[in-house]
């Protein structure tokens, strides 16, 4: 009797939402990984797009400072969220490496791949270690070509920097090789940085009123050095001494060369006058509030006039001002005088510079939006709720099936979503990174470099936020250790970098673009050669 061979059923594999498509082979997981990934990708272009519409109708302030971060890394957030929160509470342990690849794999990629491209296409040639703007003739010459960025990125490189905090905090009992105090660890480091995620956003709120001060504060200063090199140009004598120190009968000489109608007073006319008659580069100024703050400087009677006594005692002031910036004087201070005020000058004028003066003729489409400000407004929110609900309906299939290729790979998900996923949530940054550093402009480079750091904290305090509690919720265990030692290695070299210095030479590309390999292989290192968790 023959016996009938009945083929074992292949086990099904379990639909997301009950309808979802799904397979179990490998190559159909990849399929679905590109699907859902161009999805995940389509809603942070979604995002993207809504948020730079909110931005340029209601200016940054509350929404760029609060809501604009946070929707940029919605789609992670996301991601991370349905990777703790499926199934019981071994499965979540098992899936939870999906969302911590995730927020590794998009920090390593800004800071790396994206940060080293951005570069490569946003260099210029450098003159006196600042780019020129629009001029890109040295080729891929690694010193003589780069890109500048203002000051206020440095500022937002030191704040990443910081932001790498309570994955210090969560990892100390690892550290210390204890098994005691884990899930107090969790819970500190969750409101760390849940609390520095509040300071973030305050900062970003009030960072454009700041941002004012300092561009105004340096505006003035600009203003101070061309006065005292115009004044030095046109002294019948050295305003220093033979010993370094302000000359006043020099000084009183001038005031008596300007003072036009010789009535003893310096007017606000007479010193409009005295600063439209000098040449400032380029660096355009209210005349009328530099005449205010010029009488702030010298009046101390407060009846809006400098007689000559309040002249030379601001002008002394201002030389002092003046040598401190450009070093300590010596005997042979007289003889240098223009020596000192041209340091002055040019330390003044870079300033300006690196604060990055934005009013330039950005905003002169301002009043054609003003117009369509309804309309502008409604398609901003049509497109963040559309991205919103993408990014929501489709991150636990994506998570999903990643585990399912891991399944039938044997790939580990944590490299698949270290990889992969960062593509399809930060692609549209990226692209948008790209194509803003390609227009060679200190203004653009610093804007490119400032929301890589902007994204990368919001990784550090958001998305571990939202990590953490899953966590600490649902009594999961920390076991990122070499995950959380790349995260560190990469922020702390690259948010150092940038915290001081404000020009990257082109060499510089090959240092972020070597630490994406390096990172990759450090974790498999660390987790398969060594056994670290």
């Amino acid at each position: 009797m023959i016996k009938s061979v009945v083929p074992e059923k292949e086990e099904a594999c379990e639909q997301t939402y009950g309808f979802m498509p799904c397979t179990k082979t490998a190559l159909g997981n990849v399929f679905l990984i590109l699907v859902y990934g161009f999805l995940m990708f389509t809603a942070a272009t979604y995002l993207s797009a809504g948020s730079e519409l909110l931005l340029e109708i209601l200016g940054p302030g509350i929404v760029g400072g609060l809501f604009l971060p946070m929707l940029g890394a919605l789609p992670d957030a996301m991601l991370i969220m349905v990777s703790g929160l499926s199934g019981d509470a071994s499965e979540a342990q098992s899936q939870v490496s999906v969302g911590m690849g995730l927020l590794a794999g998009s920090t390593v990629m800004l800071l790396t791949v994206i940060w080293g491209t951005c570069t490569v296409v946003g260099k210029c040639d450098l003159r006196d270690s600042i780019a020129v703007n629009n001029q890109d003739t040295k080729g891929f010459h690694l010193k003589d070509s780069g890109v500048t960025v203002d000051v206020w990125t440095s500022y937002a490189a030191r704040i990443m920097a910081i932001s790498v905090i309570p994955f210090v905090i969560v990892q100390l009992p690892q550290m210390l090789d204890s098994q005691s105090g884990r899930h107090l660890s969790v819970l500190v480091a969750l409101i760390l940085s849940v609390s520095m995620l509040i300071a973030y956003c305050v900062y970003q709120v009030f960072q454009p009123w700041i941002q004012r001060r300092r561009l105004a504060f340096a505006k003035h200063k600009h203003v101070i050095s061309g006065i005292l090199k115009h004044l030095k140009q046109h002294a019948l004598g050295r305003l220093l001494d033979d010993e370094g120190q302000p000359d006043e009968h020099v000084i009183r000489r001038l005031f008596e060369t300007i003072d036009a109608n010789k009535d003893g007073h310096l007017s606000a006319a007479e010193l409009k006058a005295l600063i439209i008659g000098i040449s400032f580069e380029d660096i355009d100024f209210d005349k009328d509030d530099a005449v205010g703050k010029v009488l702030q400087d010298f009046d101390k009677t407060l009846d809006e006039q400098v007689d000559i006594e309040e002249f030379v005692r601001g002008i002394k002031l201002w030389l002092i001002q003046a040598m401190g910036g450009a070093g300590p004087a010596g005997p042979d201070a007289g003889p240098r005088t223009m020596k000192f005020l041209d340091t002055f000058h040019v330390q003044t004028k870079r300033e300006h510079a690196l604060l990055g003066d934005n009013d330039n003729g950005e905003n002169e489409e301002e009043g054609e939006h003003v117009g369509n400000r309804k309309w502008i407004i409604t398609k901003a929110a049509l497109l963040l709720l559309l991205g919103a609900s993408i990014a929501a309906a489709f991150a636990d299939p994506l998570v999903d099936t990643v585990n399912n290729f891991s399944a039938a790979t044997g790939i580990p998900s944590f490299f698949i979503s270290f990889i992969a996923l960062p593509l399809a949530t930060n692609s549209s940054e990226a692209v948008s990174a790209i194509i803003f550093a390609s227009r060679k402009k200190i203004r653009t480079a610093s804007l490119t470099f400032s929301e890589l750091c902007g994204g990368v904290t919001m990784n550090n305090i958001l998305c571990l936020s939202v990590f953490l509690a899953i966590v600490y919720v649902r009594g999961l265990t920390w076991n990122f250790s070499s995950e959380v030692l790349v995260i560190l290695i990469v922020c702390i070299v690259m948010g150092t970098f940038a915290s001081f210095r404000t020009t990257y030479p082109l060499w510089t590309c090959f240092i972020a673009y070597a630490l994406y390999p390096f990172s990759l292989g450090l974790v498999y290192i660390l987790d398969y050669w060594f056994g670290w968790s």
